[in-house]
């Protein structure tokens, strides 16, 4: 079952240097995979164009069993695929981890007894009780970053979109992350530059080079073969 289908997607901030060349891709349920590229090859401008939040100049995004190309239509693409963004201080706007996390189920229409189980449910799943009631901004890079997957996860996505999940961590919260990552059932697309996190969690790599999709092969459990997107 395709979960997200993308057809020649095409995208330029810069007319004259598209970002995104006419990008075929499909995320399929149960599948992981890796996007890898160079900084500043487009990885991100994808992932924002699977939920919507950049519209391609040419090209079709298919999502959960239709085309999607309105505003409206992503609404509901946002809540299916929950998109983890590179830096949590993007993602956290809300005075309370407790609120931050009910928003999503909040917006979906959940009643407000509903959002507090809830939120109750996901901090624990997560170890994170005894953040419920701290105030977000406060918080250290590594707690806002488990937060806001809590807050992905509060919607009950049927996919994953990470971008640089272990940036910035401390190497206790990454590897505490990554055993939840492992964990879960939701299809994911993996945006990042640690080969750990691509060794332990993808099914499959591609690569983002000069605008295009490049190679896509099975990423074996366990496999530790050289790629060179990770080479310095």
């Amino acid at each position: 079952m395709t979960l997200i289908r993308l057809e020649q997607v095409t995208h330029a901030f810069d007319t004259t240097h598209p970002v995104l060349d006419g990008v075929d891709f499909q995320l399929g349920k149960g599948e992981r995979v890796a996007l890898l590229g160079a900084n500043g090859s487009g990885k991100t401008t994808l992932l924002h164009v699977m939920v919507g939040l950049i519209r391609p100049k040419a090209g079709t995004v298919h999502a959960f069993g239709r085309e999607r190309r309105a505003e409206a239509d992503f609404v509901e693409v946002r809540a299916k695929a929950g998109l983890l963004f590179q830096d949590a201080d993007d993602q956290l706007f809300c005075p309370t981890v407790a609120e931050d996390v009910a928003f999503g189920p909040l917006n979906l229409g959940k009643s407000k007894a509903e959002a507090r189980e809830i939120v109750h449910a996901v901090l624990a799943r997560l170890g994170l009780a005894a953040l419920e009631d701290r105030v977000t901004h406060k918080l250290s890079g590594g707690q806002k970053r488990l937060v806001s997957l809590a807050a992905v996860l509060a919607m009950e996505p049927d996919a994953l979109l990470l971008d640089e999940p272990t940036n910035a961590l401390d190497e206790a919260t990454r590897e505490r992350l990554l055993d939840i990552l492992a964990g879960l059932p939701q299809a994911m697309v993996i945006v990042s530059h640690d080969r750990e996190v691509i060794e332990r969690l993808a099914t499959r790599r591609v690569t983002l080079a000069g605008g295009r999709l490049l190679g896509c092969r099975p990423n074996p459990p366990g496999a530790n073969a050289p790629d060179p997107i990770f080479e310095s």
